[in-house]
């Protein structure tokens, strides 16, 4: 069973920026979207950002939409969430996920592969 690793969280200042990473544990995935979703304290999780085995689609939350972006790099089976302006409201554990295609993450908020998750902190 693939499992996915995220990693690169921490706590920081309103403003700052921040690279999450994520990357399989035990095997490597092959052809498959890939996306973040997280939840913060007390909130209902949510989709944030997603992108095709390609890279050549992303899509993204309305809340993150110009401060987020989504990236990947299939010879290192990893993929990159660059957030930059982070506000308080972005404070969550930021989970990564798989699924074969993207539509699955975006749209339907699936996934076939998950990960443990890693915290992120903005503090005002």
């Amino acid at each position: 069973q693939v499992q996915l690793v995220e990693s690169g969280g921490g706590l920081v200042q309103a403003g700052d920026s921040l690279i999450l990473s994520c990357a399989p544990s035990g095997r490597t995935i092959s052809g498959y979207a890939m996306g973040w979703f997280r939840q913060g304290p007390g909130k209902e999780r949510e989709f944030v950002a997603a992108i095709t085995w390609s890279g050549a689609t992303t899509y993204y939350a309305d809340s993150v939409k110009g401060r987020f972006t989504v990236s990947r790099d299939n010879t290192k089976n990893t993929m990159y969430l660059q957030m930059s302006g982070l506000k308080p409201e972005d404070t969550a554990v930021y989970h990564c996920a798989a699924a074969l295609d993207i539509a699955t993450i975006s749209r339907r908020g699936r996934y076939d592969y998950w990960g443990r998750g890693t915290q992120v902190t903005v503090s005002s």
